[in-house]
């Protein structure tokens, strides 16, 4: 009887223990989808303005995927994103080429990174 009754209390305790929110590691920092009124600062104005760079992923073996993730659209190295090809992938960076024109785009910071470090 006891271990229903222990049964029983674990099961009702579930919907609690699934309430707990984990933060999304793909989603834009707060001053990155506040509105324009609200931002501070040019850096956060420059980032809006243009494309921007959420994710990369690396293979790790020699010859693997490169791919970015471009304003919610996947872009494999080589690919084209807003008129501009994807020409180099780096670990926290991406290069874009339109023409002889290069631009280097930096993963945004969730800000998380920043808390964690004492």
């Amino acid at each position: 009887m006891r271990k229903i009754l222990a049964a029983l209390a674990a099961l009702a305790a579930m919907p609690v223990l699934a309430q707990t929110a984990l933060p999304d590691p793909t989603k834009p920092p707060p001053e990155v989808l506040a509105p324009q009124s609200e931002r501070s600062g040019p850096s956060v104005a420059a980032v809006a303005a243009g494309p921007q760079l959420q994710s990369v992923l690396l293979a790790r073996r020699p010859g693997g995927r490169k791919l970015a993730v471009i304003d919610g659209a996947i872009v494999p190295l080589g690919g084209k994103v807003g008129g501009a090809v994807l020409v180099e992938v780096r670990e926290s960076a991406v290069v874009l080429q339109r023409g002889k024109q290069k631009q280097v785009l930096k993963l945004v910071s969730s800000g998380q990174d920043k808390a964690r470090q004492p």
